[in-house]
């Protein structure tokens, strides 16, 4: 991107817009000012002024954009197409008609409020985006700035029009601004890609917030951001409601979350929720991993039964006769009468903990029937209530249980398990649920499996009493939820209880479905989400992130993965060759610390990866540590540190400069569906991979050796 004629011309502009984002600033930090007091005053008074401090601090993380730039680029329309607002911005375009604007990651307008940049996610702002030679949208030139920070670096300039109708034929707008930002160096956190969105990916951000949107998209071609910039768009366009009912995010793994949690700040956008799936059910304790055979049965959607049914086998009539000493008699309920109270609370109680009142109510009535003096219910439930055998009784009936508790005793007693699910599944498959009870739930750990089981509990157990506030399932107005394709039924039943009204991004890799529940389609998935509207489909077609020939070596994998798709465009057909190294057992290690260290000569600044079997993750971070390399471990500092050694199932969904994927055949046999984790694991590189091995190589790999 060489010096421009009007690079000095466009960074007086960019200087002025900051000048005017920073008087802004100060206008914000005068409306503190202007409601500061003391502790005092009227509720109503300090009510106002805390509602006006939270809307300044909302309003100033807005506007602070750190190391961010404002402005990266600029439209000049021809003065009859489509973008058009009431005040254009900046200078007259080529041949003195039409208007310009300067487009930017948030509004910012002068001292009379005349608009300086407009926002990337305003109507006006679409053609900044959308523009082809076949299609101009109104535009006669669309600008690009390469910039960081405040300082403008480069200008790139595309033309529209009769004398340039040659130069829409399929590339990429704004080339040289994507391939520059393509290019820089990873950080270990995903940035946002909002100064080079391209048409295919814009359709999708701008796409109409009802029902369901499924993005299917290949690796590099940009779904996670994408969908993280369609939440900041309709958080923008909609913003009333959605401020209210709430935008959540879902992502696969802790990993992943700390890799993407700075995309949303930086659109201006920190009130989102990011979470992963345990992150939704409260006062859980979750840790770890099942085994696939175990993972299989916790996410079968014939485990809704069985936690209904546990949750049932919890109301109980009692074996004996109540006696409960009152006075100089006792008062009497019967198994025939306790059976009665039960069967009454089933009927009016849709969930479980909300009917215990009525069931104490009824109990003490029942009790007080049986008196032979005229108390009322309310006398006999307080001489009675603290009473053992009335407590036993009311816990033996109809038990206050939190999701913990019931899972913590149906796993750990083999007989409360049998009768739960031996209608719905055979004891080879029920048994693995089995494991030891702890005597204090509150200790009882879980793992991610189980996460939907203590959901499926906390919708029929619901709240307990004085515990409302804090036992509910909340709803959002809007659900972002990637990697999809890995999500069980039971997982997705978990999303659908939390969409208050259909609306959701979900996007993935059908090829990188690696999971236990993994799906071979999106109907699979379509089946078990919101379906008040049918669903819309979107696909991205082109690879931003990985360079052609690691795209053609992970092509070959994708044919063993997902015969039936094809693997994305890659927009740079040229790059390093994928480097394959043999060795035997012996010397992996020694293979593996040479590899990274050649590889941090070449990247530079860049990060580096080592993507292993999980088999070999001790022994490769042991052999790294020998060797004097400082790395970390993806499970421990994610990608905090420039050299990290990342399981293959945690991968999914980084990218990173340099990749070493370490026994592509033992990721092959370890891995529940094997194809498709090494087609992941291959396809993480932004510029260049090395595949060691000791062990034979894959067939598909083997003629490259």
């Amino acid at each position: 991107m060489p010096n421009h004629p009007e690079l000095e011309a466009e960074q007086a502009y960019v200087d002025h817009a900051y000048e005017c984002l920073e008087r802004s600033r100060r206008e914000v930090e005068a409306m503190r000012s202007s409601v500061e007091g003391g502790a005092g005053g009227t509720f109503q008074s300090r009510f106002e002024r805390d509602v006006v401090h939270d809307r300044v601090d909302a309003r100033l993380a807005q506007l602070d954009l750190g190391d961010l730039s404002l402005v990266f680029g600029r439209i000049d329309t021809d003065g009859v197409g489509e973008p058009t607002t009431e005040d254009a911005v900046g200078p007259t375009p080529p041949g003195g008609v039409g208007e310009t604007f300067y487009v930017g990651r948030l509004a910012v307008a002068d001292e009379r409020r005349d608009p300086v940049v407009v926002d990337w996610r305003a109507p006006v702002a679409e053609s900044f985006y959308r523009a082809t030679g076949r299609d101009p949208m109104g535009l006669v030139r669309r600008r690009h700035f390469a910039s960081r920070g405040p300082v403008l670096l480069g200008i790139d300039d595309e033309l529209f029009g009769s004398a340039t109708e040659a130069l829409d034929r399929g590339e990429v707008q704004g080339h040289g601004a994507l391939i520059a930002a393509l290019e820089e160096s990873r950080s270990g956190r995903l940035s946002d890609i909002v100064a080079t969105i391209q048409s295919e990916q814009d359709v999708i951000i701008r796409s109409a917030l009802p029902g369901v949107l499924v993005v299917q998209g290949g690796p590099g071609t940009g779904k996670t951001v994408v969908a993280l910039h369609r939440a900041a768009y309709l958080l923008y366009t909609h913003r009333f409601p959605l401020e209210g009912q709430g935008v959540l995010v879902v992502g696969p793994n802790r990993v992943f979350l700390s890799y993407i949690e700075q995309v949303l700040p930086s659109l201006g956008e920190a009130g989102v929720e990011i979470a992963v799936l345990a992150d939704l059910v409260p006062g859980a304790r979750v840790g770890g991993y099942d085994d696939e055979p175990t993972a299989r049965v916790k996410g079968d959607p014939r485990m809704i039964d069985v936690v209904a049914k546990a949750v049932r086998d919890r109301e109980r009539p009692l074996r004996e006769p109540l006696r409960v000493p009152y006075g100089v008699q006792r008062l009497v309920v019967t198994p025939a009468e306790s059976a009665e109270i039960v069967a009454t609370a089933r009927r009016r109680f849709r969930t479980h903990n909300a009917g215990r009142k009525l069931v104490e109510q009824l109990l003490f009535e029942r009790l007080c029937a049986s008196a032979r003096t005229e108390e009322t219910p309310e006398v006999v439930r307080e001489r009675t209530r603290r009473l053992p055998e009335v407590r036993a009784a009311l816990e033996r009936m109809w038990p206050v249980l939190t999701p913990a508790e019931l899972l913590n005793d149906l796993f750990g007693s083999p007989g409360l398990l049998r009768i739960a699910c031996e209608r719905w599944f055979p004891a080879e498959e029920y048994r693995r649920l089995a494991r030891p009870r702890r005597s204090d739930p509150t200790e009882a750990s879980f793992t991610h499996h189980d996460v939907p089981l203590l959901d499926e509990a906390l919708e029929r157990l619901g709240p307990r009493p004085r515990h409302r506030d804090r036992d509910v399932v909340r709803t959002y107005g809007h659900i972002v939820v990637d990697e999809a394709q890995d999500l069980s039924p039971m997982e997705l039943r978990m999303l659908d209880r939390r969409s208050l009204n259909g609306s959701m991004t979900v996007v993935g890799d059908i090829a990188q479905a690696t999971g236990a529940w993994a799906h071979d389609d999106w109907e699979s998935v379509l089946d078990l989400l919101p379906s008040r509207r049918p669903p819309r489909r979107a696909e991205l077609t082109v690879g931003y992130r990985v360079p052609g020939p690691i795209m053609d070596l992970a092509a070959r994998v994708l044919r063993l993965a997902a015969p039936g798709l094809r693997p994305p465009s890659s927009i740079r057909h040229t790059g390093d060759e994928p480097v394959l190294v043999g060795t035997d057992d012996a010397a992996l290690d020694l293979e593996v610390v040479d590899a990274v260290r050649r590889e941090l000569k070449v990247v530079g600044a860049g990060n580096v990866a080592v993507v292993t079997p999980s088999s070999l993750v001790d022994r490769l971070d042991a052999a790294l540590g020998e060797a004097g390399v400082e790395h970390g471990r993806a499970t421990r500092q994610g990608l905090d540190r420039q050299v990290t050694v990342v399981p293959t199932s945690l991968v999914k969904g980084l990218e990173l400069d340099s990749v070493i994927v370490v026994e592509p055949g033992r990721i092959l046999a370890e891995e529940v569906r094997g194809p498709q984790s090494l087609y992941v694991a291959l396809t993480r590189s932004t510029k260049r991979l090395t595949v060691i091995h000791s062990g034979e190589l894959p067939p598909v790999l083997r003629d490259l050796a």
